[in-house]
């Protein structure tokens, strides 16, 4: 299916790796002109030149988007844009007992650096006619742990922020929808599962592994354990006109593994 992205701009945020690579790689391979997003500047060439290899348009941008001033930077030097997917979050440590500059600090990463973006890139979009912007928050939203609850927290506001800023864009042109991965096979997702197989002496082959991830770590009747690629299919379907009606919208993307409704 032609998605018919040849001539829009992406910005994905931190697509300098993981998912995020993921979709910035399968956006440029659907013909959109792609900013990839990091912190430092070897890392974001890095992977903008790994999508230029296999023929895309990819271009290096770099910012700290966790701050109001890296945000206006990377706006700055990105230009017009037609797709923003704010990617870019982190899952660190913390429980119940920490103390409140964590949750702070985490909804600067994972709320905020998408907010700042959409205040910047969403009135040139108004203006013409035609955007999408999505948010990548995480299956967890509907199932958290007790453990990293500013987290989780931080992962379901995303979730809510979705369907309140559709409605501020209605009959803008633009749509807003919302991802939530479930486990991802990213690098390091593999390393650390295969390096755990090897340790109790099991089979240490990526198969074998994700037969072993898929049954007994997060379970799901798929059977397998997603790509950062398959994420990035469901992006770049929710970023062409193909998912024109389809708005305010949080989908799960994880095998079936999620054990509660939205």
């Amino acid at each position: 299916m032609d998605l018919e992205l040849s001539g829009r701009s992406a910005l994905v945020t931190g697509s300098y790796r993981g998912t995020g690579a993921g979709a910035a790689a399968v956006l440029a391979g659907e013909g959109a002109r792609v900013w990839v997003h990091g912190f430092e500047a070897e890392a974001t060439e890095r992977a903008a030149e790994a999508i230029r290899e296999t023929g895309g348009d990819a271009r290096p941008v770099v910012g700290d988007i966790r701050t109001d001033a890296g945000a206006a930077e990377v706006a700055a030097t990105v230009g017009d844009l037609d797709i923003l997917v704010n990617n870019y979050g982190v899952a660190e440590g913390g429980s119940w007992e920490s103390g409140t500059d964590d949750w702070i600090d985490i909804y600067q990463k994972n709320v905020l650096s998408g907010v700042r973006l959409v205040q910047a890139f969403s009135p040139g979009m108004k203006a013409r006619g035609w955007g999408r912007i999505l948010l990548v928050s995480t299956v967890g939203y509907a199932r958290p742990n007790s453990r990293m609850p500013h987290y989780y927290a931080s992962k379901s506001a995303l979730v809510n922020m979705t369907v309140s800023l559709a409605k501020e864009l209605a009959h803008t042109g633009i749509t807003v929808n919302c991802v939530s991965p479930g486990i991802v096979a990213t690098d390091e997702i593999r390393e650390r599962f295969t390096r755990r197989a090897e340790k109790h002496g099991e089979p240490s082959d990526w198969a074998s592994v994700e037969r072993s991830v898929a049954r007994d770590f997060m379970p799901n009747p798929a059977g397998i354990v997603g790509t950062p690629e398959d994420v990035g299919n469901l992006v770049a379907f929710l970023c062409s006109d193909r998912a024109r009606y389809v708005n305010g919208a949080n989908l799960r993307i994880d095998g079936g593994a999620a054990d509660c409704v939205q």
